[in-house]
């Protein structure tokens, strides 16, 4: 929920910052849209501003020597995005099919590091917990724990939809397009998932899936 009271913007308790009452942390800045496959910031830019997703999904990733294109994270509706420890950004941010993006600006003279620490740190959790999933040897459970994360982040209902495509999802995991779309097939066989539409699935057997990353 975005206050509009003033052109102050209330940070909505989706993104953790608890606002204090009365008191604006950062000014309102109109909503940017961002067409598919699009440049939000890149690599080697100047970094500083934070960013939060009103619609539609962020993809982060940066080019390797070889060319090829590893993602980093997904960012979803209500996710903040943009954290650097340096002044330049090391990653590409682009939107994956049209998105909605503010950037958040302090408001002056109020202090916000309280506030964006305990965003920092998940997005520190988040990124420990990406490694774990690129560490596990098998396929599968990188497949199941991506899907897991999900559904998670889309309140865990049974039903989920994936904006990013097979590719994006096989840069991300670390994995062949081929062989993401063969654990899918694989999943929908054992009954653990059903595959509603290319972008929309549906999570039959919760607990198959997180038996599979044990």
């Amino acid at each position: 929920m975005t206050l509009h009271a003033t052109n102050d913007f209330f940070i909505p308790a989706r993104t953790g910052f608890p606002a204090p009452a009365g008191r604006a942390l950062a000014s309102l800045q109109p909503i940017s849209v961002y067409p598919a496959g699009s440049e939000i910031y890149a690599q080697g830019e100047k970094a500083g501003n934070l960013y939060q997703v009103e619609f539609g999904c962020v993809r982060v990733y940066r080019m390797l020597a070889d060319g090829r294109r590893q993602i980093s994270a997904f960012h979803l509706s209500g996710e903040t995005f943009g954290f650097e420890a340096h002044p330049l950004h090391h990653f590409f941010a682009e939107a994956i099919g049209a998105v909605g993006v503010r950037t958040l600006l302090p408001a002056q003279g109020i202090d916000m590091s309280s506030q964006i620490l305990p965003l920092a740190l998940q997005g520190l959790v988040r990124a420990q917990e990406h490694l774990l999933v690129l560490g596990r040897q098998s396929a599968v459970e990188r497949v199941a724990a991506f899907l897991l994360d999900m559904a998670e982040r889309q309140g865990g209902l049974d039903r989920l939809e994936l904006p990013m495509s097979r590719t994006d999802i096989a840069d991300y995991l670390g994995l062949t397009i081929e062989t993401v779309s063969r654990v899918f097939s694989k999943l929908k066989e054992k009954g653990a998932i059903r595959l509603i539409s290319l972008r929309s699935i549906e999570i039959r057997k919760w607990q198959v899936l997180r038996g599979m990353m044990e």
